[in-house]
């Protein structure tokens, strides 16, 4: 990430998903079942933020199973699927998370997240992301959608907020630690 905002408000990290969280492909087999592929350094990267305190949601405009199952598995607090109007949903995810818009990140990569992106707290657009919705970002990730872009948000979070060092630390300690 090029220039950092200043983090330390921030208590949530709230995501799309296809595309932020996946690398945007939807996979189908011959029976019309969905798959997605999910990065593990982003899910590790979301269990070093729930360590470290942080609370996280997903807003997406798709619906699925698959989607439900690792959302689950990554222990992500608020989860609002087939939304059409993503404001709304960001307005219920704080509510039930306990924080404020400004105490959220929102992570995007499409124009569909352009109207959360200018009410959150701080913008961050996924690398590939189009020049509209990088415009929007205070921050870029290097890393495209499914391939790290959210465990850089809260790596670069984390050590701002002076919470990274003590992290990595427990994880040298415990080299056990099971990554989802």
């Amino acid at each position: 990430m090029a220039r950092l905002p200043d983090w330390s408000e921030i208590r949530a990290i709230v995501m799309d998903v296809d595309g932020t969280l996946t690398d945007g492909g939807i996979y189908l087999d011959d029976h019309g079942n969905e798959f997605k592929r999910y990065d593990v350094r982003d899910g590790f990267g979301i269990e070093l933020w729930h360590r470290a305190g942080g609370k996280t949601g997903v807003i997406t405009g798709r619906r699925g199973l698959a989607l439900t199952h690792r959302m689950r598995e990554l222990r992500i607090g608020a989860v609002e699927q087939g939304v059409s109007n993503k404001i709304v949903a960001l307005d219920r995810i704080v509510e039930v998370l306990g924080v404020t818009r400004a105490q959220c990140v929102f992570v995007g990569d499409d124009l569909p997240d352009l109207a959360v992106m200018r009410v959150a707290g701080i913008a961050v657009a996924i690398a590939g992301a189009p020049v509209e919705v990088r415009e929007v970002a205070a921050v870029t990730t290097t890393a495209r959608g499914g391939h790290g872009a959210v465990r850089e948000v809260v790596e670069a979070i984390l050590r701002a907020q002076g919470k990274w060092d003590g992290l990595v630390a427990g994880c040298d300690r415990n080299p056990t630690t099971i990554i989802p």
